[in-house]
């Protein structure tokens, strides 16, 4: 074999659309793109969501609710991942560093997931009714 005989499989490489070359392409006059229309016009799209003037969905629907926009900055941590820490006494910025949790997070909580075998302290980090449990069966504590 020489690299000048390498060659693609049969039919695994298709030519390219050639639009508006004659005829005799299969793609002359409307380019495939058939007669009048928004869609058939050079620059021919829409807004999405667009419903042709008719009042769209998402201003039919009525507005519900509330979403808080710092509800996704506000991380959870498992147990078994603050076991795994070398650092005795564990705050957000600990956290942080050790990346357990993103840096924009505002706040982190413990969650029960995993076992805990020594002590830690958390401070300004809060935890479950579980994890909390498990950290002062271990010896530790949580000050919120």
């Amino acid at each position: 074999m020489k690299l000048n005989t390498i060659a693609p499989a049969e039919g695994s490489k298709k030519a390219r659309r050639r639009v508006g070359r004659g005829i005799g392409s299969g793609l002359g006059k409307t380019a495939g793109r058939g007669h009048k229309g928004q869609k058939s016009r050079a620059g021919g799209f829409h807004k999405v969501g667009f419903e042709g003037g008719q009042m769209p969905l998402q201003r039919r629907l009525p507005k519900r609710g509330f979403v808080s926009l710092t509800n996704a900055r506000n991380v959870e941590v498992r147990l078994s991942e603050i076991n795994d820490l070398r650092v005795d006494e564990i705050d957000l910025l600990t956290l942080v560093q050790a990346n357990l949790v993103p840096p924009r997070a505002l706040s982190a909580k413990v969650v029960l997931s995993g076992q805990i075998t020594r002590k830690v302290v958390l401070k300004g980090v809060g935890a479950t009714k579980g994890a909390r449990a498990a950290i002062e069966v271990a010896g530790g504590s949580v000050d919120e």
